[in-house]
């Protein structure tokens, strides 16, 4: 690939908030991956993900897709596990302070970061590590010593500590500790490239750049990735307001999933989560701008992509018969789960013991609300039991189950 196309893939779907500052990446990144050709070796490019769930939505494969970018282009890529920064927890989205996870909580929510992230990153040519290598070893003189790099102006200037000091919300202490930590990550690592969303833009472009600079380092390059929306086309995807697209999903209920996406949404997911070109994007856009492409048949491709890159292409299709014949044609599903019940619970209590909704209180809220459909009726009775033999459970649009009553023993 010639530099210029390089160039303009790796920097597809970045957002600065500064067109100044965005050209002044985009020329270093040129600058970087120049020299490397020159020199004949990779960059090293890194992005840093805190365990702080366990469980990674789309929203978080963005920097994934970048990083894999950076692979397939033959660069030596870090998937780090912010083992030490998830104790302190990452204030730049939000407006108040993280809860402080246990040792234990992050070790736990680490097991599976990985073999998810493996889901895009090629496990072949990815270095998983953790920065507690590092930070563990570091005294309070070596964090003294990096804190005189910066001023306190230089973070309360931040937005979403401005805010909460103009709210009359606390700003703790420690929490200024993130960024340092973080900036140091890119120390340690002799980092040519980091990747991270448009939240990480003052603990990459200013703490990162600045403490290589201090300790002799070049500074990086900042790739900044947009933040992907939610389901709802809104707000950004987030566990906290439940429109999130887990990875851990099955293919239909993915497919499902984007095909609810406001229109409006479907560009920036082909920005941000397609394996598809600047130039394959650019003709999408212009189809749906001018009327040439049905915004339906549009998505259904979005849809088949993603689902893809997560499942493989069989899945894919299959994940799109399903939902043409389940919700174009409204057929039931050719397959679906079977759960078996004894006696007469109540339907409640059945839909949270088996994950058909996240709590008691959860299933009634989707009963209330017609949510649950019992042979295709609505039931919006709390206390309602599974007195019958059996029956088809629909949750939601897209999930369903087949109930049945456990043969006599």
């Amino acid at each position: 690939m010639e530099l210029d196309d390089q160039l303009a893939l790796l920097m597809q779907g970045t957002e600065y908030g500064d067109e100044i500052l965005k050209a002044s990446m985009t020329r270093e990144l040129r600058e970087r991956l120049a020299l490397a050709a020159a020199e004949e070796r990779p960059l090293r490019v890194y992005c840093g993900y805190d365990p702080t769930t366990s469980d990674l939505h789309l929203g978080h494969t963005i920097t994934m897709r970048k990083l894999r970018q950076f692979q397939d282009l033959g660069h030596e890529v870090t998937f780090l596990i912010g083992s030490y920064t998830a104790l302190v927890g990452d204030p730049s989205d939000k407006n108040k302070a993280r809860p402080i996870l246990t040792q234990e909580q992050v070790a736990h929510n680490s097991r599976t970061y990985a073999q998810q992230a493996f889901r895009i990153l090629d496990p072949q040519r990815t270095r998983i590590r953790y920065n507690g290598e590092w930070l563990a070893e570091m005294s309070l003189l070596d964090m003294i010593r990096l804190g005189q790099h910066f001023t306190i102006q230089q973070f309360l200037a931040r937005e979403n500590f401005a805010k909460r000091l103009e709210a009359g919300e606390p700003v703790f202490l420690h929490e200024t500790f993130y960024a340092l930590m973080q900036g140091y990550d890119a120390v340690a690592m002799q980092t040519d490239v980091q990747v991270g969303g448009t939240d990480q833009l003052f603990n990459i472009i200013v703490a990162g750049r600045k403490l290589q600079e201090a300790l002799g380092q070049r500074p990086l390059v900042g790739v900044i990735t947009g933040i992907l929306p939610g389901t709802d086309g809104v707000l950004r995807m987030s566990k906290s307001t439940g429109n999130t697209i887990s990875i851990n999903t099955t293919p239909d209920d993915m497919y499902g999933k984007i095909m609810s996406l406001p229109d409006a949404a479907m560009a920036i997911y082909f920005q941000l989560l397609s394996r598809y070109t600047p130039a394959q994007v650019a003709v999408v856009e212009r189809g749906l701008a001018d009327g040439t492409r049905h915004p339906r048949d549009t998505k259904m491709e979005l849809a088949r992509e993603i689902v893809s890159i997560f499942y493989g292409d069989p899945a894919a299709a299959a994940a799109e018969a399903n939902f043409q014949r389940v919700f174009q044609r409204g057929d039931l599903p050719a397959e679906m789960p079977i759960i078996e019940f004894s006696d007469a619970p109540l339907l409640v209590d059945f839909l949270a013991q088996h994950h058909l909704a996240s709590s008691k209180g959860d299933a009634r809220r989707l009963m209330a609300q017609n949510g649950v459909r019992l042979d295709g009726q609505p039931v919006s009775d709390a206390a309602r039991r599974l007195d019958f033999d059996e029956a088809v459970i629909q949750v939601g649009k897209r999930r369903y189950v087949r109930a049945r009553r456990a043969a006599a023993a």
